[in-house]
């Protein structure tokens, strides 16, 4: 294995170890959490959408996630998956 392999296969284990999305953090989540506390915590989500002041977002990928629903600014309820 060259060494540019190494240093890039070396940079890839530490992001996944960096993930906010993980089950500590989920541990934090309650409902009538403000939005931007939920940002603060998970970070910048990778997909938002709603409608009529309803919203739900979503960190991680298919394999591991967490979901957050919101009604207004304030968390109504959240899921998650594969979280370690």
């Amino acid at each position: 294995m060259s060494l540019r392999s190494l240093a890039l296969l070396s940079f890839c284990v530490l992001l996944a170890a960096c993930s906010k999305v993980n089950q500590e953090n989920y541990s934090k989540l309650s409902a009538g959490m403000a939005k931007s506390d939920v940002e603060t915590l998970l970070g910048k989500p990778t997909d938002c959408s709603g409608a009529l002041g309803m919203s739900s977002c979503t960190w991680g990928d298919q394999k591991s996630f967490i979901s957050v629903q919101y009604a207004g600014d304030k968390v109504l309820m959240f899921s998650g998956q594969g979280l370690k």
